[in-house]
């Protein structure tokens, strides 16, 4: 690494900014020294202009105008970015908000700062975000394996938040700022208040695992239909069923991710679109239950088939009695529940009213799930959750699964 220092002037600037643009030429891998160096180099240029040229930020949508007129486009050019010719309507006469994926399409494609598109029209420039950087729980990230290539001590790591933090989001193809520190299009159902640093981290950890997940067919809007989430359920009679879910999600264009959840998130599970754009279906397995892992996974996907869209594209559940359930979650909780068992078998199930275990087992196979499905529902219905607690396999049988969970 060549040796670095404060800059202290103009000149010391320029040739900073010229030492910058060879780096971002050079587009060297993560880890390596120039790497490194790119980040420092960064941090100092950072410093010093955030001293010396105070200058705000231009309103997105007069961002996004003046790069139309710079290169002849219409509004017709925007579709691609925006989505369709209303849309890009409505976003240049300030009636609609750009949502997360239309920052990335617009950032990648335009050329557009991200930290311009950000910002709300009108909002002053956000303040420094040092003191941000040491609210995300390190400690934790640093157990769980969040930082590659890190081996320092959580205090250590500590020192370095801005830089290991930022590494962590470049590698999930996201911005910090888009998840915490300014406006989200993130949907969240909670029973407790849920720390956003943590969740950001968390999510970011899990977009970096999307992105290492490899090529999988075009997601086709639609394409998960009720008969899709029963086929996939279908795998439940087995006990090896939850280990047969990434492969059947991946047929469909879905990465299936398992991260383990932050302290304060309070997450079952979660649906959001990577920097491909390809749906995304997290599970975090904080219960370690059968019927827990079912019914999260269908009300996650429950989110892909009905909601995630350009104007809602993250998630983030908790599942737990309690939790506030607003119209959105009512659907897909309807939608999960329907999947997992018809509404017009349940209705006149036997194993409804008995609770008796041996009904329990023949509903299961007549509808070719595992009977713990049934039970858990049971249990819900009764809000009685110490009914049929024995004999159906329910509890530690999902986690052992998936060798990469860190238990």
């Amino acid at each position: 690494m060549n040796h670095l220092k404060i800059i202290k002037n103009d000149a010391e600037h320029q040739a900073a900014l010229k030492a910058l643009v060879r780096l971002l030429e050079a587009d060297p891998a993560p880890g390596t020294p120039q790497a490194d160096e790119l980040d420092v180099l960064s941090l100092l240029l950072e410093q010093y202009e955030q001293a010396n040229y105070p200058l705000e930020l231009p309103d997105p949508l007069e961002a996004i105008r003046f790069r139309m007129e710079q290169q002849g486009l219409t509004q017709k050019d925007l579709i691609p970015y925006i989505g369709s010719a209303s849309k890009v309507s409505e976003v240049l006469n300030g009636k609609r908000p750009l949502s997360i994926t239309m920052i990335r399409r617009l950032h990648q494609g335009l050329g557009i700062p991200a930290e311009v598109l950000i910002r709300e029209p009108g909002a002053e420039l956000p303040a420094d975000c040092d003191e941000d950087w040491q609210r995300f729980p390190i400690a934790e990230m640093l157990k769980q394996g969040y930082f590659k290539g890190f081996s320092g001590s959580p205090a250590q790591a500590k020192t370095k938040a801005r830089q290991l933090v930022g590494k962590l989001f470049r590698r999930a193809g996201v911005s910090p700022d888009t998840l915490v520190f300014c406006r989200t299009t993130a949907h969240r159902r909670a029973s407790k208040q849920m720390n956003l640093h943590a969740l950001a981290a968390w999510q970011a950890r899990v977009l970096e695992k999307a992105a290492a997940s490899g090529s999988l067919p075009p997601y086709q809007p639609g394409s998960v239909t009720l008969e899709t989430l029963r086929d996939l359920v279908r795998l439940s009679w087995s006990e090896q069923g939850p280990a047969l879910v990434p492969e059947f999600l991946a047929r469909h264009g879905i990465v299936f991710v398992v991260e383990k959840h932050l302290q304060n998130t309070y997450l079952d599970g979660a649906a959001m679109v990577d920097a491909q754009g390809r749906p995304v279906v997290a599970l975090t397995l904080r219960h370690d239950r059968i019927d827990n892992f079912w019914f999260t996974l269908l009300h996650e996907l429950a989110h892909v088939a009905l909601h995630l869209n350009d104007e809602q594209t993250s998630f983030f559940d908790d599942l737990s009695p309690g939790a506030k359930v607003d119209k959105i979650e009512e659907e897909a909780d309807r939608l999960a529940s329907e999947a997992l068992i018809p509404d017009a078998v349940w209705r006149n199930a036997t194993a409804r009213k008995s609770r008796d275990r041996n009904d329990v087992i023949a509903l299961a196979r007549q509808l070719n799930i595992h009977p713990a499905i049934i039970a858990g529902r049971i249990r819900h219905e009764a809000a009685d959750y110490t009914l049929l607690t024995k004999g159906f396999n329910n509890n530690k049988r999902v986690r052992k699964q998936f060798p990469d969970f860190a238990a």
